[in-house]
């Protein structure tokens, strides 16, 4: 049965399908080999046994299970028994069989990590044991999964990154492991867990797995290891590959921390402790920078996402909003009149959600950068800003003294 996981004839969605029917019969086997220690065999001698299966991944798969059991009893320290089995994994480096080979390891593992009260701390080892074995194993799977992407000919390209894509959340579960251990606290977050996945993510310079990584820390980890850890999450950014979709990662963690600080006000404080608004506009700025082919309708997306954060977390700032269309105006300088029709069209979301928020044209007419963003909006699309200005003027009865704004307001 486990010399069938040798094959390179199936696709990785058949390969998962053959992975999950022996799977289920490992289970099986795993019980078998705990009625053995009961009839005399030591798990010692089972994990030794195992070894001489003539083929590496069948021999490995047997190992695995085994050492399970081995943990399980005691008999051997789980620190010592998972970094054995981390370590003889890499003789396995087909990237499909080796991916799925270190799937099953955090799988049969993940309950018999050393943890804060759990069974197998102390003796069995620390928390930082834990950690250490599932980095590596993650840095391993990535290694593999990335591989994939160079294995066949140039024109199975798509097909290639369309498997790649099925695979992905067998690599992410590594990262959800380390999120649900209780010994993982801010400071081992901060000082080790992250700026080894941050590491592993920049130097493996692959856009579907940098894309797929950063999304799934934003996910998997606390909103408030996030906003802790803000400055060393966002440095990474500029430095994801130019193709990687960086506006829609920087947009998704914008909106965790507002809706975090919406749903709890008693975290506003460490919000501006932090300063987040001056860590995420700085972060959007080198972003830009370090990607001047960056369409248009992408820089001014990222721009909306900061100011939908600003409107929501520092509502009484009315320079921080002034200072994220400020932004905006000097990646629209030297591109005149913006013709494409999705850039313009998140134009609009710019303008509009300041005069969503405040409910009083005058207000937002004062900033000093609404204008000027405005002055890039084509004929078309300036009519249609403007019947946004005169609805809100309608729907809060908001009173005009002063010609001086009716400019905003010529068709």
């Amino acid at each position: 049965m486990l010399s069938e996981l040798r094959t390179s004839k199936l696709s990785p969605q058949k390969y998962y399908e053959l992975y999950m029917r022996t799977f289920d019969e490992l289970r099986k086997l795993e019980m078998l080999f705990r009625e053995e220690t009961k009839r005399g065999h030591t798990n010692a001698d089972l994990y030794e046994l195992v070894q001489h299966a003539g083929n590496i991944l069948p021999r490995l798969y047997l190992l695995c299970t085994v050492g399970s059991v081995y943990i399980k009893s005691k008999e051997a320290p789980a620190k010592d028994v998972l970094k054995d089995l981390v370590e003889m994994s890499r003789g396995v480096q087909h990237p499909i069989r080796g991916l799925f080979l270190r799937s099953y390891l955090s799988q049969i593992s993940r309950d018999k990590l050393p943890d804060v009260g759990s069974e197998y701390e102390g003796e069995g080892g620390t928390v930082m044991d834990a950690v250490e074995f599932v980095l590596q194993n993650f840095t391993e799977m990535n290694k593999l999964w990335v591989r994939m992407q160079h294995q066949g000919p140039a024109r199975e390209k798509e097909k290639r990154e369309k498997e790649r894509r099925e695979l992905q959340d067998l690599v992410g579960k590594n990262l959800h492991v380390l999120s649900q251990l209780e010994g993982v606290d801010l400071e081992m977050y901060k000082d080790l867990v992250l700026p080894r996945i941050l590491e592993q993510v920049v130097n493996c310079k692959d856009e579907i797995a940098q894309y797929y990584l950063m999304d799934c820390i934003i996910q998997v980890f606390p909103d408030d290891y996030h906003l802790q850890t803000l400055e060393t999450l966002l440095g990474a950014c500029p430095q994801l590959q130019p193709t990687v979709d960086v506006k829609t990662v920087m947009s998704l963690l914008m909106e965790r921390l507002s809706n975090y600080a919406a749903s709890l006000p008693e975290v506003l404080p460490d919000i501006l402790h932090v300063e987040a608004f001056a860590k995420l506009s700085n972060a959007v700025m080198k972003v830009v920078e370090a990607q001047p082919d960056m369409p248009l309708v992408s820089a001014v997306s990222l721009h909306v996402a900061l100011l939908t954060f600003t409107l929501r977390v520092h509502v009484d700032r009315l320079d921080y909003v002034d200072q994220v269309l400020g932004a905006c105006v000097k990646r629209l300088e030297g591109k005149g009149k913006v013709k494409d029709s999705k850039a313009t069209k998140q134009i609009v979301a710019l303008l509009s959600a300041p005069l969503e928020k405040y409910n009083d044209v005058v207000t937002v007419l004062r900033l000093t950068n609404y204008p000027k963003v405005m002055e890039h909006l084509d004929y078309e699309t300036n009519k249609v800003m403007a019947v946004v200005i005169i609805q809100s003027i309608m729907k809060n009865s908001t009173f005009i003294s002063s010609s001086r704004w009716m400019p905003y307001l010529n068709f």
